[in-house]
């Protein structure tokens, strides 16, 4: 479960990017989260995974209170939580395999387990035939899968996706929704930050919607409004 108490975040100057925020997210649940640019989608997300504190409030995740984790801890709750960022963040000089091993170099995980994970993740984002690519050799869309892959390959049961479709045209977001979709059914949680009105309306999952650093709303079987 995700719970957020009366979370507040302000930055520089006091400028509140989230208010007085609450909510909660059980596990297994697909939410939208939605709202203008700057209304504090992906400071959310980085409360969830630990990269930022609350000014006020606490973040809870399971048995971890975000809030006030401890540096060293981090990498324990992001076996957890994994993050699908908008500009992919791949590491140019390793290929799509080498890309989607990372987590699990890190998870310790044997050569046979990890070439095991790696061939049923490469299924999964239908990329079997391009293992040994460099993310220079790939379409803007191909490079997102392998960053949704490189997120799915360890033990994290909670996927957050900021603005994966972003920059994709519409027949390739499609194709990322479905395996992403895939995944939630696999029984991860997923938060998927979007701006995609399409989507949001077509898939009638959660919705929650921000404006201005607050929730205004919160409804099962949401719409983009």
């Amino acid at each position: 479960m995700i719970r957020f108490n009366s979370v507040s975040k302000k930055y520089k100057k006091s400028v509140a990017a989230l208010e007085d925020i609450n909510f909660s997210i059980e596990d297994g649940e697909f939410v939208f989260l939605v709202g203008p640019s700057g209304a504090g989608k992906t400071t959310l997300l980085k409360l969830i995974i630990g990269e930022i504190k609350p000014t006020h409030g606490s973040v809870h995740v399971d048995d971890y209170i975000v809030s006030k984790l401890a540096e060293n801890k981090l990498p324990y709750l992001r076996r957890k939580v994994s993050f699908v960022f908008q500009d992919f963040k791949l590491l140019a000089e390793r290929t799509v395999v080498e890309n989607i091993s990372v987590s699990l170099e890190i998870l310790g995980k044997t050569t046979v387990e990890a070439e095991k994970r790696i061939e049923a993740v490469l299924s999964m984002i239908k990329l079997s035939d391009k293992g040994n690519y460099f993310p220079r050799q790939l379409s803007y869309g191909e490079q997102q899968r392998v960053a949704i892959g490189r997120a799915i390959a360890g033990e994290a049961k909670i996927l957050l996706a900021d603005e994966p479709t972003g920059n994709l045209d519409p027949k390739t977001s499609w194709e990322i929704l479905k395996i992403i979709s895939a995944i939630n059914k696999d029984g991860k949680t997923v938060i998927m930050a979007t701006h995609n009105v399409d989507i949001v309306n077509s898939l009638k999952k959660r919705v929650i919607v921000i404006k201005d650093g607050k929730i205004i709303k919160d409804e099962k079987k949401g719409s983009y409004s």
